[in-house]
């Protein structure tokens, strides 16, 4: 197999190649290699590339069987590898657990080849860190790729894997997803385990999966990853059959939930907003019953809810950063954090405690408030983000030294105005590379289900990806056409 034809595939048909002997896993690590060598040092996705990776295990029989995988530096772990967390306070840092995910990934066939980069803690939605340096978009070198599963998206994009792995707090995958043209999937809270010693991470904010370039690839790795452990703290509805034959089941008749006006205070683009009419009139000719949605809460409300629970979230970043400056012996300072999360940090310890019966009931207000505004639909459609991709650094940025904390969340909460909502009320959604601007950039759509039903998300996506596939779509730099 030639490197041309790599990139062209998904993970499914790799994994097909493999089963037929047509290609060898070893082949296909070889390749991403290959690719790895042509791209990164241009995009700056991958901080690792192992040592070893010709000899990483992965099983013979799974869905992705022989399929090259990366990790994000940052959430589930592989016991002994290195996880940084793209910060220097973690530096040469080793966990010694092996997360129940790349347990499942090694299950699946999946050979987990190295590590990407994310933004410092995952705080940002920009991955850029002073540790790794800047991530850059291949569609457009001056642009973000978005974070915090950044490095994953480029690595994809580019064709390095066709898959890769990400989390997801607040948009971190599906923001990446939308600027780089690739679906993102945060599934329903409590579909995917965070065990064995993670699960239900944040308030139950943050959820682990991937991204990839193909619907069917969605519905595989949710057969692959989902299902609960033993320790979980509850277990959601499971599915009535395996996604990937959701792939071949009728869709029905929807209704869905159109949102045009802005749940936040950053203008959509008018590029945006034509791709969003374009597709709402698309799923009108489907069959599917659309209307128009205001924002399910006052922005002012959400704004005040959102706040409470970021401190929360704030005041636990700030115990475990003390926790880990203990055990690693670097001091907390200018040396070992960048200076948007110093600050984040200071104002955590400086300002009044926060109780977690506060940050219990702004997630409890702003999930009620939201599920009985959006109750009536199947489905929503919304932006994923209000604009394309954006120039680097500015208001985003963790290393930008000029910015306060305050402003920084306050930049954050305007740009990520259609996302972290879905964090807070656990609705699963999806970012699907739907249209392109007028320069050539990928604007991501969100489809955003009922609570558990992942499985009418995957029919609809497939609808949507037959009717307007966009494999033929790609970045400016990827491997094989260097």
């Amino acid at each position: 197999m030639k490197l041309s034809e790599y990139v062209d595939h998904d993970a499914t048909g790799l994994a097909g190649l493999v089963k037929t002997g047509d290609v060898t896993a070893l082949e296909l690590t070889r390749l991403a290699r290959e690719a790895h060598d042509q791209v990164n040092s241009r995009i700056n996705a991958v901080i690792e590339f192992y040592a070893d990776a010709e000899t990483v295990a992965g099983a013979d029989d799974g869905l992705f069987r022989g399929v090259p995988f990366l990790r994000k530096d940052i959430g589930a772990s592989e016991a002994g590898r290195l996880q940084e967390k793209g910060s220097r306070l973690f530096g040469g840092h080793r966990p010694n657990t092996d997360s129940y995910f790349f347990r499942r990934a090694r299950e699946a066939g999946l050979r987990t080849l190295g590590r990407t980069t994310t933004p410092e803690l995952g705080t940002s939605g920009f991955t850029e860190s002073i540790l790794h340096g800047i991530t850059r978009n291949p569609w457009d070198l001056d642009r973000s790729v978005g974070g915090s599963s950044g490095g994953a998206a480029a690595a994809v994009a580019a064709g390095i894997t066709p898959i890769a792995h990400g989390s997801d707090g607040g948009g971190s995958i599906r923001t990446p997803a939308a600027w780089c043209g690739l679906v993102g999937l945060n599934p329903s809270r409590g579909r995917i385990t965070g065990g064995p010693n993670s699960q239900d991470a944040s308030f139950g904010l943050s959820r682990t999966f991937v991204l990839c370039r193909s619907v069917r690839d969605m519905a595989a790795a949710l057969d692959v990853f989902s299902g609960p452990y033993a320790g979980d703290p509850f277990t959601i509805v499971q599915p009535n059959r395996p996604y990937v034959e959701e792939l071949s089941k009728p869709t029905g008749t929807l209704r869905v939930g159109v949102a045009r006006t802005k749940w936040g205070e950053f203008d959509a683009d008018p590029e945006v907003l034509n791709a969003l009419d374009s597709t709402a009139a698309l799923l009108q000719e489907m069959g599917h019953l659309i209307m128009e949605i205001e924002p399910p809460c006052k922005p002012s409300e959400r704004k005040k809810l959102r706040m409470i629970i970021l401190q929360g979230l704030s005041s636990l970043s700030a115990a475990s950063l003390e926790k880990a400056a203990g055990t690693t012996g670097r001091p907390i300072s200018t040396d070992t954090l960048e200076p948007v999360n110093l600050k984040l940090y200071d104002y955590s310890r400086n300002s009044q405690p926060i109780h977690l019966s506060d940050v219990d009931d702004a997630l409890r207000s702003l999930r009620f408030i939201v599920g009985e505004a959006i109750h009536a639909f199947d489905i929503l459609l919304t932006p994923t983000m209000p604009t394309v991709a954006l120039p680097h650094g500015g208001i985003y940025s963790t290393t930008n030294k000029m910015l306060s904390a305050g402003e920084f969340r306050e930049a954050n909460e305007a740009l990520y105005q259609y996302l972290g909502v879905f964090n807070v009320t656990g609705h699963p959604s999806v970012s699907l590379p739907l249209a392109q601007s007028h320069t050539g950039l990928p604007i991501g759509l969100q489809i955003v289900g009922r609570f558990g039903d992942e499985a009418t998300l995957v029919r609809v996506a497939r609808d949507l990806e037959e009717a307007r596939p966009w494999k033929q779509l790609q970045p400016r730099l990827r491997a094989g056409e260097v």
